[in-house]
């Protein structure tokens, strides 16, 4: 975070790298002008889960008017001047309050598939533009890959050329406010540089690239939620390239040499009960 802005938004600096943990959006279109949204939580590959257990997280979700699915298919109506209706089913597989951008990469997808759906034509430039009104992280989950994310997060830079990363990702039982942490949060004085993590991505030295990860919301978010510590103490006592916590938190992420380094590792975390644990890596 560099800077507090005029619009009661931060401007920011950050890397942003999409992983192969996803949601899944079903769309259908409603002859009707209706919109009707389903959630369900995957209990396994593309597999939802309606049992008792798995209801804690879906419960947490907001209601269905208040989805960015439902919010993104709404203003992407006004744009285009129909009334055009959908029936969605979204299956969650991503945690939510987080940090991990699961309703930004929801909406992004329901721009994607309702001008399809629809058959409006919009342009990949114009549904960024609609998206930046939806949320700061919407408009990354409609670029291709890692990209340098600046303003309040809408103004996207790719990045072309990394190599394929392997991450472990830990959610802890609770999850933060991300306009809480940002309230916490308080401006950097002196910013960190992106470029040396990038120019180690770029040239495939993930030790450096490891050395390199720092997040400036993570000392406000441990101020708010104990999980942050024990997650980072947790990934301090493991044999990954680096840590952090990931976007406002809570999830928190080791860097691994490769799959097989993330899968040992996640077992063992998994073990510890620090929370849901995923071997995930990068892609585009």
């Amino acid at each position: 975070m560099l800077a507090r802005r005029d619009d009661g938004y931060h401007e920011i600096e950050t890397l942003m790298c999409p992983i192969d943990l996803y949601d899944t959006l079903y769309f259908e279109e409603d002859k009707s002008g209706q919109l009707e949204l389903e959630c369900q939580r995957a209990s396994g590959p593309g597999e939802p889960s309606d049992s008792g257990q798995d209801r804690g997280e879906i419960d947490q979700l907001p209601p269905w008017r208040d989805n960015l699915v439902v919010k993104a298919l709404e203003l992407l109506r006004r744009r285009a001047g129909v009334e055009f209706g959908a029936r969605l089913r979204l299956v969650k597989r991503i945690p939510i309050a987080a940090g991990l951008g699961g309703g930004s990469s929801d909406a992004a997808a329901a721009l994607v598939a309702a001008n399809r759906g629809w058959d409006l034509g919009f342009s990949s430039s114009q549904l960024a533009g609609i998206s930046a009104e939806l949320g700061s992280d919407v408009p990354f989950f409609l670029a291709d890959g890692p990209a340098v994310c600046r303003g309040r997060g809408e103004l996207v830079e790719p990045i072309a050329d990394t190599w394929a990363l392997h991450f472990v990702l830990v959610r802890p039982p609770a999850g933060l406010s991300t306009a809480a942490v940002y309230e916490a949060c308080r401006p950097a004085e002196v910013p960190h540089s992106l470029a040396p993590l990038l120019d180690a991505l770029k040239s495939g030295n993930l030790i450096a690239a490891g050395r390199l990860l720092f997040n400036r919301l993570e000392p406000a978010a441990r101020e708010l939620s104990p999980w942050i510590e024990r997650s980072r103490q947790a990934f301090a006592r493991e044999d990954v390239l680096g840590h952090a916590m990931s976007g406002s938190g809570t999830a928190y992420f080791g860097l691994c040499r490769h799959a097989n380094h993330a899968r040992r590792v996640a077992r063992r975390l998994q073990a510890n009960g620090v929370g849901s644990v995923f071997a995930v890596r990068s892609c585009r």
